[in-house]
């Protein structure tokens, strides 16, 4: 059954709109809507075009009209040279798109944290989204202090063992620096049975960063599907964002279809800035 939030907000939605100029054989981006009183921005998780080069990455997120971007190491790897992301920072600055944030960075060792946080700070990042082990947590806080470095940790949901809830990290890191906080992922927390809106709200205080998608289930065997089409209630998710005042960087992550990710991510899209239409000034 089509889940109702899609049904209230479809004509609002604009997706044959989205869908239809994301395909043109333009290299325009899609017209921007102006959305009043909406303080966080949209971008997307790089690791959505795993399959693709930096140069492809950066070419469709340009025409699906965003401007933030979380760059995952495929797109530019740990270990690079000063020239290499030197290059990168160049590529993705004269494209117009924002490095909001980097990762998903797994760290296991002492070295992995380490070398996660001179990534960040060698290509001028912000914020690192990382999953540390629990017992490098202490290293971690160290290096936000040292370097002002925002630490998001990530939670992975039913099958991870270390942050499967956004709760499981908060309650490690409410006592820490205010620089230990967050990235909710939305998918992630309903395949648990919970409601992300509710998580987002709870928390807020340590939401740095957010991966929104939708999924098909509120159980472990959920798997990632257009937004709208799913059991997520993407509509109370915005609204919650804008109830607490949220100023940050929302990033679609669509994990489906990966050798051809850009109609699904088109339509996502597309159902996210009709929703941001309805909620912001409904």
């Amino acid at each position: 059954m089509e889940h109702p939030s899609r049904r209230d907000f479809i004509k609002t939605a604009g997706l044959a709109i989205a869908g239809a100029a994301a395909f043109t054989e333009s290299s325009h981006a899609l017209p921007m809507r102006q959305i009043r009183r909406k303080r966080f921005s949209l971008g997307i998780a790089s690791y959505t075009f795993r399959a693709f080069s930096l140069d492809e990455t950066i070419e469709m997120t340009k025409r699906l009209g965003l401007t933030h971007l979380t760059l995952k190491d495929m797109h530019l790897p740990l270990l690079s040279t000063t020239e290499q992301i030197a290059d990168v920072q160049k590529r993705i600055i004269d494209a117009g798109l924002t490095l909001a944030s980097c990762g998903v960075v797994y760290m296991k060792t002492e070295e992995e944290v380490r070398r996660g946080f001179a990534y960040a700070k060698a290509v001028g990042i912000k914020m690192l989204v990382g999953v540390p082990d629990k017992s490098l947590l202490g290293l971690a806080e160290e290096l936000v202090k040292e370097m002002d470095i925002l630490l998001a940790i990530h939670n992975h949901g039913p099958n991870d063992d270390r942050y499967p809830s956004p709760e499981s990290a908060y309650s490690l890191v409410e006592g820490m620096d205010p620089r230990m906080g967050l990235c909710i992922d939305v998918g992630h927390t309903q395949r648990l049975g919970i409601d992300p809106a509710r998580e987002i709200e709870q928390f807020s205080d340590r939401v740095f960063d957010i991966h929104i998608k939708d999924v098909t289930s509120s159980d472990a065997a959920g798997t990632t599907i257009e937004m709208g089409r799913g059991v997520i209630d993407i509509p109370g998710i915005m609204r919650t964002l804008q109830d607490i005042g949220y100023e940050r960087t929302i990033h679609i992550e669509f994990e489906k279809d990966q050798k051809d990710p850009l109609p699904g991510v088109a339509e996502s899209v597309g159902y996210v800035r009709g929703v941001l239409d309805a909620v912001m000034n409904g």
